[in-house]
């Protein structure tokens, strides 16, 4: 069987390291990177610390507006399935290269399946739904990571091609926990800080509007201990574009962390602030208490106990931030850890 995993962004790496672990000689796999996200700090360096296969194809798309960015995917990827004839194609998330390899895939008649399936925001402002939505409904196998997500599909008559599977995410997070407190190496290096906090700001919604940008920077600079902003380079050149300083007051800036020091930083941190799905989550089976900039997650067991708290009205950043540490909880809903397991077997036996 020929399996070709199409990625393109940090998120996608992450997924597609267990993945790639789980299939191993039982299936060939091939690695199609669209290059959305093409920097090194972005993309190379998750391929090497995560121990992913190098690409078999990038195509090198690179950044730009929403439509042309996945039109310039679909019309590579439709070439590339053709030539590489799979058996299946996997698509990973919600990003622009998920939605472009699934229109491929499924006008070629090829055998498409989604990871992470069936996760809704319902906030159709962000791209991300509109993948989600578009992706679910093309799809000819949904690979569901929670049983909220689940729900979600049966209600949308998808039930029938839809499996639970776990978060993936999961699998490759507490690989690298372990590691970590094995090494005892939790925390970050080369700031001289003990005590901070770990944020990341990269949706529109938080940084298209100046205004709202500002507001934002503000907020976390005039926080009671040092914040350590992960920038991701489209929001160093937004702040740039705006003139927003992005050092000041208790806020420093750093460049995206390779995901082993990420999951270092957090452990190591006392909170995080996001408006990142993918860090919610981490952050929160990490039990690292969070407060997510947005009116929304699709990420919903997050919220249990106070863990993640939604914190839209930027007024209110500070008052979440510094609330009371909540009680521990036992749940476990993303899973065991053994996640790729199932998704390989789901793929190789339908």
């Amino acid at each position: 069987m020929k399996i070709v995993s199409v990625v393109g962004a940090r998120p996608q790496f992450v997924k597609l390291a267990p993945i790639a672990a789980a299939i191993g000689e039982r299936a060939e796999h091939l690695i199609v990177h669209t290059g959305q996200h093409y920097d090194e700090l972005m993309s190379d360096v998750f391929f090497r610390d995560l121990r992913i296969p190098a690409p078999d194809v990038n195509l090198a798309v690179g950044s730009g507006p929403h439509g042309a960015q996945t039109a310039a995917m679909l019309g590579a990827l439709e070439t590339v399935i053709q030539e590489l004839s799979p058996d299946w194609v996997l698509v990973y998330g919600d990003t622009n290269s998920t939605l472009a390899a699934t229109l491929a895939a499924v006008k070629l008649h090829v055998p498409t399946a989604h990871l992470e399936a069936g996760l809704r925001s319902f906030n159709r402002r962000m791209p991300e739904e509109h993948n989600r939505v578009l992706t679910d409904h093309a799809a000819d196998l949904l690979l569901a990571p929670t049983a909220a997500a689940m729900r979600h599909l049966q209600a949308e008559g998808l039930v029938a091609r839809s499996t639970l599977v776990g978060d993936v995410m999961t699998d490759v997070l507490f690989d690298v926990r372990d590691q970590i407190l094995a090494s005892r190496t939790a925390g970050i290096s080369g700031h001289g800080i003990n005590e901070y906090r770990i944020a990341t700001i990269h949706r529109p919604d938080n940084t298209d509007d100046p205004s709202r940008l500002r507001k934002i920077i503000r907020a976390l600079a005039a926080l009671d201990r040092p914040t350590l902003l992960l920038a991701h380079p489209r929001l160093r050149r937004l702040a740039d574009q705006y003139e927003i300083p992005l050092d000041g007051g208790g806020l420093q800036t750093m460049d995206p962390l390779p995901y082993p020091e990420l999951v270092a930083a957090v452990m190591g941190s006392s909170g995080v602030i996001t408006d990142s799905g993918g860090l919610q989550k981490e952050a929160f089976l990490l039990r690292v208490p969070t407060t997510t900039i947005r009116s929304e997650t699709e990420w919903v067991e997050t919220l249990v106990g106070g863990w993640n708290v939604l914190s839209n009205d930027v007024d209110d950043i500070a008052i979440n931030v510094n609330r009371p540490r909540p009680a521990p909880v036992d749940e476990a809903p993303y899973g065991d850890g053994h996640a790729a397991e199932r998704v390989v077997a789901s793929l190789l036996n339908t």
